[in-house]
């Protein structure tokens, strides 16, 4: 059994376990989680100091080459979404899936695995979606058994480079920091493309009979359940009456949740007597909230609107769309309210979708919720506005026709990226310093302007990506990694070498469906190096082992953010994502054990 370590290296454990477990909180913000875990590391060592280590270094994660690379790929992504860039493959695809969908579907997992491997999976995402929306829609079939492994596939392929995913930069410039050789931008790709191969098999074949088929109508959009207030004015027949009386009015169908009077709160009792001005908080889908509102003479809008400015909205010629918020839009982390949606983009926002969670605090307004990227707004607008909005690259509208965004500048932002991805391959510049040349490049061609760019960093990446380094260095300094490293090994003794990675895979992929993948790779790298050590083996297995492992996001929706946009996109549940996910880590761990072994051992 190991010795006990100091007592400085246990409580960075200690604090290790409680950062993962608020990573794990939805309700927990990441960036002020991790704001937190900085603070609390700095003046721990500040108070109690630790020989030899100085507690401002945790704070050189802002200035870590990994986060200025991840960073600058984040906003090169944006610039492919505001080009247009990859319209024409949107096309492409579009064209040849109504002649061969059993082939089309493939070659569309492939294209997604190989663009993911370059290029951040989100634009990827972004594009695919309307085009599968509307192949199905075309071709009277469920989506269900498409969108998933598109989505499953994307991150499949960002595994199998160095810039594919931020968990990749992270976990190769940590090895680095920790002495061992840096891995080249393709070093990886073999074991990658090997369990890639496998992968995309079962997507293709397997995963869609798994997935229920949902036969759902995506031209009226009324398969999510949306989290609404009907507002009772002074015309509505319900004044008066009580609450059973209005659901009465509804055949029985409306299930209120809470109604707001003024400021106060009250329970949905049935005798409870409506009045002018009520809130009355309902879930459910598009199609019923309108029902409601027109039978109740309610209204679904926002408490604050005079009756001029909800006038346009009273039109003949006004429709309704989803909107998914995407990661780098104006919604992404923000609200309506300071966003000046209505203003902006003439679309009235009824209600809000959360992977079927509860969205809105007692308090709250659909105006002053928090957005996310996955959350899905129910909006009322002209037509023109919603194929508007449908034109814009700050949304994504889920209904069924494809109106994908095309400019000039298109040419400009693919020429960028190749220049940035073959500088970074052939060694002639550090993948920080071709991606941040690259960015300039865009914003001087004007392919994108700061303000997109800087929308296109997310805060959440990055702060957790500062906290996770300023953890490692943490435990690393003070003897914890060396401490879980022989602990682990006891765990495993008499094990061989392969089965010892496999477990260290096995052990990334559970926490990295739990908590931040960036963080659980950060942890992970220097315990697969001190592995590597104490065995006498080669570090780049192990390291390899953490890096596919912390990438193995397809058990849960909240994973990975793209795995939010797909359950919005398709109406998934949670356990379809099990269903499905689950046998896929197994299958990759597998895969990736074998191939590692083989490789490198």
């Amino acid at each position: 059994m190991p010795e006990v370590p100091n007592m400085h290296a246990l409580a960075a454990m200690l604090t290790t376990v409680v950062a993962l477990a608020l990573f794990s909180r939805d309700r927990a913000r990441l960036e002020v989680t991790s704001l937190g875990l900085l603070a609390v590391l700095a003046l721990g060592f500040t108070l109690f100091p630790f020989e030899g280590f100085r507690p401002v270094a945790l704070f050189s994660g802002f200035g870590h080459e990994a986060l200025i690379a991840v960073c600058a790929l984040m906003v090169l992504g944006q610039g492919l979404i505001r080009t247009g860039a990859l319209e024409p493959v949107g096309r492409v695809l579009s064209r040849y899936w109504g002649r061969l969908p059993l082939l089309s579907f493939l070659v569309t997992l492939v294209l997604a695995a190989a663009l993911s491997a370059v290029i951040n999976n989100t634009p990827i995402v972004v594009l695919l979606l309307p085009v599968l929306i509307s192949v199905c829609v075309r071709t009277a079939t469920s989506p269900s058994g498409i969108l998933m492994p598109m989505g499953l596939a994307t991150l499949i392929g960002g595994m199998g480079t160095t810039i594919g995913t931020s968990t990749n930069l992270l976990v190769v410039s940590v090895a680095a920091d920790l002495g061992m050789r840096r891995f080249a931008m393709f070093d990886f790709l073999y074991p990658a493309a090997i369990a890639a191969g496998v992968a995309i098999g079962y997507l293709w074949l397997i995963a869609p009979r798994l997935l229920p088929k949902r036969e759902i109508s995506l031209t009226d959009s009324s398969h999510r359940l949306f989290e609404a207030r009907l507002h009772l004015n002074d015309d509505s027949p319900t004044v008066g009456r009580t609450l059973a009386e209005a659901t009465a009015m509804t055949e029985g169908d409306m299930r209120v949740r809470s109604i707001r009077r003024g400021d106060t709160y009250i329970v949905p009792l049935p005798d409870v007597t409506l009045r002018r001005g009520d809130r009355l908080r309902v879930v459910d889908t598009p199609q019923r909230l309108k029902a409601y509102e027109e039978r109740l003479k309610a209204t679904l809008r926002g408490p604050g609107q005079t009756q001029d400015e909800a006038r346009p909205f009273l039109a003949d010629n006004q429709m309704l769309a989803e909107i998914a918020v995407v990661h780098g839009s104006p919604l992404d982390r923000a609200n309506l309210r300071f966003a000046r949606f209505i203003d902006r983009f003439k679309l009235m926002p009824l209600a809000l979708h959360r992977a079927g969670r509860a969205i809105w605090k007692s308090q709250r307004d659909i105006e002053d919720v928090s957005l996310r990227p996955g959350d899905v707004l129910l909006v009322q607008g002209d037509q023109s506005q919603i194929q508007a909005a449908k034109r814009s690259t700050e949304f994504l509208v889920l209904d069924a026709s494809v109106d994908l965004p095309g400019t000039r500048k298109a040419p400009i932002a693919l020429a960028i990226i190749a220049l940035v991805i073959v500088l970074a391959a052939t060694g002639v510049l550090p993948i920080a310093v071709s991606a941040v040349a690259g960015v300039t490049a865009m914003l001087l061609t004007r392919c994108l302007n700061v303000s997109e760019g800087l929308r296109a960093i997310s805060p959440s990446v990055f702060f957790v990506v500062v906290a996770s380094l300023a953890l490692g260095r943490a435990l690393t300094e003070t003897g914890a990694t060396q401490y879980i490293t022989e602990l682990f090994l006891y765990a495993l003794q008499g094990a061989s070498p392969t089965m010892i990675m496999g477990g260290l895979m096995l052990l990334l992929a559970i926490l990295t469906n739990i908590v931040s993948n960036n963080a659980a790779a950060v942890i992970g790298t220097p315990i697969a190096i001190g592995i590597a050590n104490q065995l006498g083996l080669p570090p780049e297995p192990f390291v390899l082992a953490v890096l596919f492992g912390a990438n193995l996001s397809y058990a849960t929706p909240m994973a990975y953010q793209t795995n939010l946009l797909v359950m919005s996109a398709g109406n998934y549940r949670f356990l379809d994502f099990v269903r499905v996910g689950v046998p896929l880590i197994v299958l990759m761990l597998v895969t990736l054990t074998w191939a590692l072994s083989v490789l490198y051992l």
